[in-house]
């Protein structure tokens, strides 16, 4: 296995990247929203932000398969 060239560009730019972060920010507080001292103090539905890191990662698969411009600009040729 070896990294792309840009990887590092890839990192900083590349959307798929920021959404497959915001999933694991939205599984860790699903995890941490049903522990029993905090799931009785809050009113939330469960399973809400397990939903919502779902929607994210197939949003992230689909950044994943765009070209984005600000990632690319200098592989074009």
């Amino acid at each position: 296995m070896n990294l792309i060239a840009n990887w590092r560009r890839v990192l900083k730019h590349a959307w798929s990247i920021r959404l497959i972060i915001l999933a694991g920010v939205l599984s860790g507080a699903e995890v941490i929203l049903s522990l029993p001292d905090i799931e009785a103090r809050l009113d939330w539905p469960h399973g809400i932000f397990a939903a919502l890191s779902a929607i994210t990662t197939a949003a992230a698969f689909i950044a994943r398969l765009t070209a984005q411009g600000s990632v690319h600009d200098d592989e074009q040729a």
